[in-house]
């Protein structure tokens, strides 16, 4: 097999490879397996890229995609749970295919960065296991999608699933019959580079989570580092923490957005309340800069208003008795809490929990709606941001000592009246750079971009 490729460099653009084989044979194979059923709550395809040329491919020039009908017009989510390339190295976009084939009118694009490597002739990605799913979290029917075929429980290669290099369409058969063809001009599938980093690749030290997950109960929460509390002890009402308080409907901009959403609800008993929590598995902050994009409420979703509830973004320390604790706190009272009237803004930095030593500032005014939340910790100060104003700083006393977990709550500080009724927080984003000041307007930014380019999670901090 002779495999010819001619690239152009133009200012600004990325070096794109046009592939033609002088034989039939193909330059990539994909391999698919699925387990799960045509009607589900998630579809779970696998798929698998090997190199069957003579050449070595770089990952970052591989584009796949998977076709399938977008049932009632659903807007679609998708994620990474497993792979050995890691899932940070992998993009995922939802798009309209341009052409509507009669099982297909959508399709899932995968891509990959730079840091996911190259194959050698033979060579293969192994498993790289996804799921795609209703943002509205209905049961979707796969029996009219393109790609799935339920006979596939081991890996079968699949011209359902077609795979672009450098643009070129060098497998697969598309929706509409078309198959690859030798010398066939490119698809328009480009390679961009959107990580919002310099270089195209994000350090070091980022940490970002745009919230695409299938519920609480997505296995890619554990695999990405998160976990849904549903353990006893408070704050608030003990023992009323529940992943049932967690979802992931659409996100600010809506789309196939998601964010995360935190419902706390109560009838004004303790059997009958449910509080949420959502929290990093492990310690991950100590110095740097954590931002996240957080909607506050003013008032109950639903039922009587007058609740004294807490609305929580922070950072903590994994152990209360530790002689190293540390926390930095975003909490939001809409109708204030602890003999204090709302609507409040505690901004708090602690030293000692159990001593009540801290440092605080409260900002008596309504806060309700979508912000941008910032908490910069670096030389010694810490620097509190809402929407890129500075709203309190605190000093080397109550500078964090110890890595920190990075967590969201919203909870009950007392029952004032029997009667139903939910509260709702939720986060669109959120983005760490560990060990650097950095501004809420560029993490906005480099979130934002990440997002566009198929990004849904990354994690390049360190591992200890």
């Amino acid at each position: 097999m002779i495999l010819l490729a001619v690239g152009l460099i133009a200012t600004g653009a990325v070096l794109s490879f046009r592939w033609r084989s002088a034989g039939s044979d193909p330059v990539l194979t994909v391999r698919y397996r699925t387990d799960a059923p045509a009607a589900t709550d998630v579809a779970h395809p696998w798929l698998e890229v090997i190199n069957t040329s003579d050449r070595t491919v770089d990952l970052r020039d591989v584009t796949l995609r998977y076709h399938y009908t977008a049932d009632g017009g659903a807007a679609y989510g998708a994620n990474c749970v497993q792979t050995a390339l890691r899932c940070s190295n992998i993009t995922l976009k939802i798009a309209a295919a341009k052409t509507r084939a009669p099982k297909a009118d959508h399709y899932l694009q995968i891509g990959f960065t730079g840091s996911a490597g190259s194959l050698e002739p033979g060579g293969t990605s192994q498993g790289i296991g996804l799921q795609l799913y209703r943002v509205d979290h209905r049961q979707m029917e796969q029996a009219n999608d393109h790609s799935f075929n339920a006979e596939d429980t081991t890996y079968q290669e699949s011209e359902r699933v077609t795979a672009y290099l450098g643009g070129t369409h060098v497998w697969g058969e598309e929706p509409d019959g078309e198959t690859p063809t030798a010398g066939k001009s490119p698809t328009a599938v480009p390679r961009t580079s959107a990580s919002g980093h310099a270089g195209g690749e994000p350090p070091a030290g980022v940490l970002f989570d745009d919230f695409a997950y299938s519920g609480p109960g997505d296995p890619a929460l554990t695999s990405h580092g998160w976990e849904v509390r549903e353990s006893e002890g408070g704050p608030g009402i003990k023992g009323t923490w529940s992943s049932k308080a967690i979802s992931f409907p659409a996100g600010e901009a809506g789309g196939s957005g998601q964010a995360l959403r935190l419902e706390a609800g109560t009838d004004g008993t303790e059997e009958g309340t449910r509080q949420a929590e959502f929290h990093s598995s492990r310690p991950v902050f100590l110095t740097g800069t954590l931002v996240a994009r957080v909607y506050l409420s003013d008032k109950p979703v639903s039922g009587k208003d007058g609740d004294h509830i807490a609305q929580s973004f922070f950072a903590i320390s994994p152990d209360h008795e530790s002689t190293k604790y540390s926390e930095l706190d975003y909490e939001y009272l809409p109708n204030g809490g602890w003999g204090r009237y709302g609507p409040l803004l505690d901004t708090t930095s602690w030293r000692d929990a159990g001593r009540g030593d801290r440092v605080t500032r409260s900002r008596n005014q309504k806060f309700g709606g979508w912000h941008t939340l910032a908490v910069t910790a670096v030389g010694g100060t810490t620097t509190y941001s809402v929407d890129g104003q500075q709203v309190f700083t605190s000093g080397s006393r109550h500078f964090p000592r110890e890595r920190m977990n990075i967590d969201v709550s919203s909870w009950f500080i007392d029952l004032p009246f029997k009667g139903s009724r939910s509260w709702e927080m939720k986060v669109d984003w959120l983005y760490y750079r560990s060990g650097e000041a950095m501004s809420a307007q560029d993490a906005e930014g480099a979130a934002a971009a990440l997002a566009a380019g198929g990004t849904h999670y990354v994690n390049t901090l360190p591992t200890e």
